[in-house]
């Protein structure tokens, strides 16, 4: 596991690396994990190890926002004056996702016939 853990490292420091030395506006993980879909397509497969070490990160998943709560905590005199944008922002955000996603689903996902059912996700 501490090899798959390796890995996403090392894919973060190379998306950090390339972030920084091409000036772009992108944040170095969100490169990282580009390298890693890329890594992780041409395999064809994920390996074992990383698959077990990304559930494991999963199962405790909501650790990974206590930063980012913390983060919120200390800026709280910032966000009580901008609240409403803010608030429009993640608002307006949310919907544009919902209705992004229901229009990608209804265009990617097989049509059932007339009086037929998908079962089983078929």
């Amino acid at each position: 596991m501490i090899a798959a853990f390796a890995l996403i490292l090392v894919c973060q420091l190379f998306g950090e690396v390339v972030s920084e030395l091409f000036d772009l506006p992108v944040p170095g993980p969100v490169i990282g994990l580009v390298l890693l879909f890329v890594g992780l397509l041409i395999k064809r497969y994920p390996p074992k190890v990383l698959t077990d070490a990304a559930d494991n990160l999963l199962m405790h998943f909501s650790l990974l926002f206590v930063p980012a709560g913390v983060g919120v905590v200390t800026q709280i005199d910032r966000l009580k004056g901008d609240w409403l944008p803010i608030a429009a922002a993640l608002i307006v955000s949310t919907l544009l996702t919902m209705v992004l996603t229901a229009f990608l689903m209804s265009k990617l996902l097989p049509k059932a016939k007339p009086g037929e059912t998908l079962e089983d996700g078929q």
